[in-house]
């Protein structure tokens, strides 16, 4: 293995959970694009599912920045990784970046299941 240190940036996706954090499409792609001069090797960009806003954002960004891997969130849901793959049909270098939650509460109550079924 190399020894290399890869950055894997979430300021556009998780950085606007802040309150009062919402960024447009444009002040999206000039973050990303000082990400990408900064030498950021993979920016997750958004999580295209949620919001007209944020699958154009994708799109988008994909579209502006040269040599990053641009990633996209999803849920562990077809539609939302057919989504999000959509979304980044112009990046160069792209991710899909998929979760479940595993802990006892959500398998038990949010996914009425079991942990054996989850995996």
């Amino acid at each position: 293995m190399a020894d290399r240190l890869f950055i894997f940036d979430t300021t556009l996706r998780d950085g606007e959970q802040v309150p009062g954090c919402q960024l447009n499409t444009v002040e999206k792609i000039q973050v990303a694009k000082q990400l990408e001069q900064l030498g950021v090797d993979v920016i997750e960009a958004g999580f295209p599912i949620s919001s007209p806003g944020d699958f154009n954002s994708v799109i988008e960004i994909s579209k502006a920045v040269t040599w990053p891997t641009i990633c996209a969130l999803t849920r562990a849901v077809e539609k939302d990784i057919d989504c999000a793959a959509e979304a980044l049909r112009y990046a160069k270098h792209k991710r899909i970046h998929t979760g479940i939650g595993t802990s006892p509460s959500h398998i038990k109550y949010k996914f009425n299941s079991t942990p054996e079924e989850i995996i």
